[in-house]
């Protein structure tokens, strides 16, 4: 009996691979176990022979501090040098006795240890006390007495002596356990190889056994296929094999295809065979019986009938055109219609049925002997182009086999041509001699023509002369058309044209976005030093300013942030009018933005005393999507303004969930927001609403000088609320406070995926936008806080003056005021500057100079910018480890991320910020 487990090649090498990790895995458990012995071994005689070093040289140095101490003593009467003689008399026995513990396994060294206790306890007691005794009784000629002799300098050498013999004899004794160990190591060592040879040949014998086991069985296998090959198109052989592997499985699969094969070899011999008996038939009767006589013979079938579809008439009928083996009785109706019974829904649904199962009372097949019923039924549509033209109907005693049916499916594939070509050439037989009556009928009617033709001559000449009348309206026709042809060139000029000035349009975009660029960068530099050096001035290090004076440096200080923020706001407005700006769609937290505007407007409420009222819908979700960054510089905004025009009364934030929202909202989002921020101030004519949220527009020339500002803030809210998908409203009257309402959906997948309805909601949604600081300045506050910021200033430079002080710092820019601003700076609190107006000349500088600390490099610069300069830095000079930051006053977008890939460590915009970039230096400089 064949098995049913299979143990495949597979199995085979895994089970060897197996053994052999088996092997090595023994081996190297053992071998572990030795070579952790061994290094237990030897740490055990370091630790101790260390430990014998330390305590020898410790006792050595206790008598040696004790004789010390005593002449100390002794030639000054100072007590001091009494410790370091109290001491050692302290610690000397502990650490003998720890000596002494050590050496228990060896007497000889111990007897030695106890001749140099006793040598120690005598020097202390003859010399070391005594001598003190004398000096503390200013017993000078005891003294003198005693270093006559010096007794105690042979104590002194003698322990000397004993102690380097001690450690000799210890090492001599290290050195043999060493040589023993490293013994041990070469018997571990000559094992391994043996381990290793042993699991070779293993491994080896393995091998063999399993590739013997796998190639017999190919061999088997390619024998018989070869025998096959010769056998000259007879495949009946077959693959027999005994293992029950994947060499099998190929066999089986083998075997199959040769069944498939010897089917397929019968299936085309017998359609050749039946296709060839249809040659020289000419008749659909004569092709009919050939078809269904040969088609019973070949699939065993007891008999048949074969229908044809009559072209003659109009419904879809067909006429049994020939049977097989029919008996007295008529076998099958003689027409049927399309769908009638199932040979008819066989044709309706063109497909082939066949049954197994037959009813009782169906047409017996005739015999000799009786009438049987039959076991199995066949029926076969013939197709052609899509068309039924004929229908087979098959019947047997036995079953059809799916080789038989098959056959059937091949020869009626192809019998369609066959029946289409004949009764082609039918009705060409029919047609021609239907062609001749129709000759002769012809002819008489030709003799009649031949009269109507004269009358046609007349009426011909009547034709020509309105010919000649639409000949003349067709040229009028022709103008019109060269006329339309000309307009049609005027528009494709025209358009040609539009097409030219929409990209002079772009081009001039790209111009003022790159115009703007360049002037932020033109103004931030010069602005940088200003900063710097008024926040200089302001804090007034050396005392040497007046308070007016003091005062004015404020005032500068203040005057260019000022003006820093609205170049800030004219380039940020820029960027969104040309989109060139990112939104980035996250989640967002209601309750931590209210929050953070409760921290951050709270102390600007105290001190206007203005009530600051936040309130939120309790049931409204604490979780919306929207870009967090731009949602709350609008809120943050809209805050500064209400409190900016605000001198009494209240200031309100209010958070609530939109209730009312048509259908094109719906289909942006299904949760709307409502953020209202209401004020109590001076309110906004009905008139300017519309006007204030333009660029540059405040509600009237009194209100710019009174409050101050640019006309930019609201201009860029409207322009972030709809980027957001949402808008800002406002209710206000003048005098009666204003309401400004921001509504905007939460969107999790990002607006892109959402389809707006601009005239339903007013919004147009673009998917660029850059991120706009918000920022707001209230002079009062500025003003109070201003004396302590400068004290928390200096308090952290004087906190981290150890950090800045002795460092090299090199400044490459090509600005000479941005390098006396910062060089001053730096040079203020204790830096080392080093100074390179350009790329090429900061190179030599750095290959001179290999101690630098840190380099402050300018990007925009003649010859070699900020950027060629760091990739020389990084790449060709392979300094990766010296801090660079990059210092830019140009404010584009993605600067900080080709700084970084330049190989700028670190990314400062101009004009800077002190505490920024000292912050900066202390991060950079402490790594």
């Amino acid at each position: 009996m064949e098995s049913k487990f299979k143990f495949g090649i597979r199995s085979k090498i895994i089970l060897g691979y197996i053994v052999i990790i088996l092997c090595l895995l023994v081996s190297v458990i053992l071998l572990n176990n030795q070579i952790r012995s061994l290094q237990e071994e030897r740490n055990s005689i370091i630790n101790y022979d260390s430990r014998i070093q330390e305590l020898t040289a410790s006792i050595e140095k206790s008598v040696l501090d004790m004789e010390t101490g005593q002449r100390g003593f002794i030639i000054t009467g100072n007590q001091s040098y009494l410790i370091p003689y109290n001491d050692g008399k302290e610690n000397w026995e502990a650490q003998f006795d720890e000596l002494y513990q050590l050496m228990k396994d060896k007497p000889a060294q111990q007897e030695n240890l106890l001749e140099i206790k006793d040598n120690i306890e005598n020097w202390i007691n003859t010399a070391g006390e005594p001598t003190i005794q004398y000096k503390e009784q200013n017993n000078l000629d005891a003294l003198n007495a005693f270093f006559e002799s010096d007794s105690g300098r042979e104590y002194i050498n003698d322990i000397t002596e004993k102690f380097n013999s001690l450690r000799d004899t210890e090492k001599t004794a290290s050195a043999k356990q060493a040589a023993k160990l490293d013994a041990q190591n070469n018997t571990v060592t000559i094992g391994l190889f043996g381990a290793l040879v042993l699991i070779s040949l293993v491994a080896i014998i393995i091998a063999s056994q399993i590739s013997k086991s796998i190639v017999r069985t190919i061999k088997e296998v390619t024998g018989t296929i070869g025998t096959i090959a010769a056998s000259k198109g007879i495949i009946n052989t077959r693959i027999h094999v005994r293992t029950n592997d994947e060499i099998k499985e190929l066999a089986v699969a083998t075997n199959l295809l040769l069944d498939n094969v010897e089917q397929r070899e019968w299936l085309q011999s017998n359609v050749a065979d039946i296709v060839m008996k249809f040659q020289g038939l000419a008749s659909i009767e004569a092709l009919s019986n050939t078809f269904i006589t040969e088609l019973a013979k070949k699939t065993n079938a007891s008999f048949g009938a074969f229908y044809v579809k009559d072209a003659q008439q109009k419904k879809e009928m067909y006429v049994k055109a020939a049977t097989f083996a029919e008996s007295g009785e008529a076998i099958g109706r003689d027409t049927f219609q399309l769908g009638e019974g199932l040979i008819g829904q066989s044709a309706k649904e063109q497909r082939m049925i066949h049954y197994k199962e037959i009813p009782n009372d169906y047409r017996l097949i005739a015999t000799g002997l009786g009438d049987v019923s039959p076991r199995s039924i066949i029926i076969v549509p013939v197709m052609f182009e899509g068309d039924v033209i004929a229908v087979l109907e098959l019947a047997t005693m036995t079953e059809f086999t799916k080789l038989q049916q098959d056959l059937i499916v091949g020869i009626v594939e192809s019998f369609g041509v066959t029946i289409n070509s004949i009764m082609g050439r039918m009705e060409i037989v029919r047609l021609l001699n239907e062609s001749r009556a129709m000759t002769e009928e012809l002819q008489v009617q030709s003799e009649e023509l031949q009269t109507q033709s004269e009358e046609l001559q007349s009426q011909s000449e009547e034709l020509q002369m309105q010919k000649e009348e639409l000949m003349a309206t067709n040229e009028q026709l022709e103008d019109r058309t060269r006329e339309a042809e000309a307009k049609t060139k005027d528009l494709e000029k025209a358009k040609e044209e539009l097409e030219e000035k929409t990209e002079l349009v772009i081009q001039n975009s790209n111009y003022k976005s790159e115009f703007l660029a360049n002037m932020s960068h033109e103004l931030r530099t010069p602005l940088n030093s200003i900063l710097i050096l008024s926040e200089m001035l302001a804090e007034n290090d050396a005392n040497h300013l007046s308070a007016e004076e003091m005062e004015f440096a404020n005032v500068i200080h203040s005057s260019g942030k000022d003006l820093l923020s609205l170049i800030n706001d004219i380039l940020d407005l820029s960027k969104v009018e040309a989109g060139k700006l990112d939104v980035h769609f996250s989640e967002v937290s209601i309750n931590d933005i209210t929050s953070q505007l409760e921290r951050s407007f709270a102390p600007i409420a105290k001190q206007k005393d203005v009530e600051f009222i936040i309130h939120k819908q309790e049931t409204l979700k604490d979780i919306m999507y929207t870009d967090e960054k731009r949602f709350q510089q609008i809120i943050k905004n809209l805050l500064s303004n209400a409190f900016k025009f605000t001198e009494s009364g209240s200031v309100s934030l209010n958070i609530k969930k939109k209730q009312q929202i048509s259908r094109s909202m719906k289909e942006l989002s299904r949760e709307w927001l409502e953020i209202s921020v209401s004020d109590t101030g001076i309110g906004i004519p009905r008139d300017k609403h519309k006007l204030i949220f333009e660029t540059f527009q405040q509600a009237d020339g009194a209100t710019v000088r009174k409050y101050g500002g640019t006309g930019l803030g609201l201009s860029i809210c409207r322009e972030f609320a709809r980027l957001l998908g949402g808008w800002i409203s406002l209710k206000s009257s003048e005098g009666k406070g204003s309401t400004f309402t921001l509504t905007i959906p939460s969107l999790p997948n990002g607006i892109a995926d959402a389809k707006l309805n601009i005239s339903d909601i007013n919004v147009a949604a673009t998917m660029e936008v850059k991120k706009q600081e918000a920022r707001f300045e209230i002079d009062k506050e500025e003003q109070r806080h201003e004396e302590e910021r400068k004290a928390e200033i200096m308090l952290s430079s004087d906190k981290h003056d150890d950090v800045f002080k002795g460092k090299k710092v090199l400044i490459v820019d090509d600005d000479n005021r941005n390098i006396f601003a910062l060089k001053t700076t730096l040079e203020k609190i204790g830096m080392d500057v080093l100074v390179a107006h350009n790329g090429k000349e900061s190179l030599g500088i750095i290959e001179e100079t290999p101690d630098l600390d840190v380099i402050l490099m300018d990007i925009m610069m003649p010859n070699m910018n900020g950027y060629e300069t760091m990739t020389i830095i990084r790449q060709t000079m392979n300094l990766t480890e010296i801090p660079i930051i990059a210092l830019t006053a140009k404010a584009m977008k993605n600067d900080r991320e080709k700084c970084l890939e330049a190989g700028a460590s670190d990314y400062i915009s101009k004009p800077l910020d002190l505490d920024q970039l000292y912050s900066v230096l202390r991060v950079w400089l402490v790594k």
